[in-house]
């Protein structure tokens, strides 16, 4: 870690020849306004840059200034657009907000104007299927990803699609059908000119890359080790600049080329299931991933070989286990995350899975990035396998990594060694936690189930600067730009930014 640590931890200008009135006046003609058009041409800035789920590179972070600490439905309201529902999250360019919805069985893409939230287009997307999805997931969780000129969807029930600034289709992929437990939630995102998405389910589990001006695809290597996950995927430069797409999954994070596909290295360790995204800060990721209560050290139980059951248990003598075959305990209960056909039996894939789900570990781990092959055993730089949340990601921001887990219990660590620096309950925050943590402007922003958005400050101590209450459950992570902070609920999305910023 090459940042300077902060309090807890530690106790050019450069000159320039004066440039003549005249030849001032003509670099700007021939270079800066030419140069300004450009950029408002491409549809953002790098000030402004929130283009996919969490921003830059999933990182949750941003480089804004001025944003408000206290908010609320009449509280530095800059605007409120109501909207249908919808779990992704709002991704901008630097002058619209974009963001799928679903409504009366149609899949729909939103463009916002983004000074004052008025909806330019809405587009439906085809729908050739109504996927079963978890009481928490939806037709429209994952989040667009923009490249400034287009904006890519992906809904589970159809496949990705593109459109253009306008509204005009450029693409369509259809994909699927899925078979992720839960439904699918994972969001693409772009690197270089391809989109790229990880389509993990309990069977046949993919990552694909498709150009991004014409939906071809470029390449797509099947995942056999990943069954339910919901993981969004980063990105890697690496030593040679060589990116790689670092992705997390069933028991082992696996970096792929982004030129080719090619799975370069993986480190094991990871739960079962992984829904979070992770963190990458001078070569170093973090991540953390949750399975359930059998999965916390000291919690796990063991069961016995396939053969063994089988000879127990297998009452008809098809050489499967029915359910109604098991006895009572984590073979029963966990039937229908195991029976990865879902064909009613348990074979001895299905076996084998459940053995290694309930041996896996919940937790938050350290991992060095880079090498070629198994790098397990050099890679693993820390773990930290007490409680971690299921859903939210982590965030690294001011040298300091944060955690919020399921019940509004947040963590703080030393990104170097895994020391805890405080953990305790929100204040105001016993809640659920399905929105990610984001940071900018030295505030640090969670937002529960139930709308409150605790504001924290950003040395590590859990200290809490404001309390607000959206009124709206909010499952959605929120964006964070131009001094402004854009937060989806289950009705409507709204734009906070100080009092001043009301009449921009």
């Amino acid at each position: 870690m090459r940042r300077k640590p902060p309090a807890y931890l530690a106790g050019k200008i450069a000159s320039r020849t004066a440039v003549s009135k005249r030849f001032r006046r003509l670099w700007l003609t021939t270079t800066v306004l030419p140069l300004t058009i450009a950029l408002m041409a491409c549809g953002k800035s790098a000030s402004d840059d929130w283009a996919q789920f969490r921003g830059p590179n999933g990182s949750g972070v941003g480089e804004t200034t001025g944003l408000p600490v206290e908010f609320g439905p009449d509280k530095n309201v800059v605007w409120k657009t109501p909207l249908p529902p919808g779990h992704s999250s709002p991704v901008l360019t630097q002058d619209f907000v974009f963001v799928t919805a679903f409504e009366q069985n149609q899949l729909l893409t939103f463009c916002l104007n983004r000074k004052n939230g008025e909806i330019i287009w809405r587009k439906q997307a085809p729908r050739s299927r109504n996927e079963t999805v978890d009481n928490r997931n939806t037709p429209a969780s994952p989040s667009p990803v923009t490249d400034g000129n287009q904006v890519y969807v992906f809904f589970p029930d159809f496949g990705l699609l593109a459109y253009d600034l306008q509204g005009s289709e450029r693409w369509q992929l259809a994909l699927g059908p899925f078979n992720n437990v839960y439904g699918m939630g994972a969001s693409p995102i772009l690197v270089g000119d391809k989109v790229v998405l990880v389509c993990d389910q309990s069977t046949d589990s993919f990552i694909i890359a498709v150009h991004k001006n014409d939906g071809k695809v470029a390449w797509k290597k099947k995942r056999p080790t990943a069954t339910s996950g919901h993981s969004t995927p980063v990105v890697y430069n690496g030593q040679t600049g060589e990116p790689q797409i670092i992705v997390p999954g069933s028991f082992q994070l696996t970096s792929y080329s982004a030129q080719t596909g090619e799975k370069l290295w993986w480190v094991k360790g990871l739960s079962f299931e992984m829904k979070s995204t992770p963190v990458i800060d001078d070569d170093i990721l973090f991540i953390n991933g949750y399975g359930s209560p059998m999965n916390q050290p000291g919690n796990q139980v063991e069961v016995p070989s396939f053969a063994e059951t089988l000879s127990k248990q297998d009452a008809d003598g098809n050489g499967m286990l029915a359910k109604e075959e098991l006895p009572d305990g984590p073979a029963s209960s966990w039937f229908g995350f195991v029976d990865l056909a879902g064909d009613g039996h348990l074979d001895s894939d299905d076996w084998n899975y459940l053995q290694a789900a309930l041996a896996s570990l919940n937790g938050m781990l350290a991992i060095r990035l880079g090498g070629h092959g198994d790098m397990t055993e050099s890679n693993i730089i820390w773990q930290h396998r007490r409680a971690v949340p299921q859903l939210p990601s982590p965030l690294l921001y001011k040298n300091v990594l944060y955690m919020v887990n399921d019940g509004g219990i947040a963590t703080s660590f030393i990104p170097e060694k895994g020391e805890v620096i405080k953990k305790g309950r929100l204040k105001g925050g016993v809640d659920q936690y399905y929105a990610s943590p984001v940071a900018a402007d030295n505030k640090i922003f969670m937002v529960s189930r139930r709308g409150k958005v605790t504001v924290l400050t950003p040395d590590g101590s859990l200290e809490v600067v404001a309390e607000n209450d959206l009124g709206e459950q909010c499952y959605a992570t929120p964006a964070i730009a131009d001094s402004k902070i854009y937060i989806r609920t289950v009705k409507a999305l709204y734009c906070f930014g100080q009092q001043s910023q009301r009449s921009e």
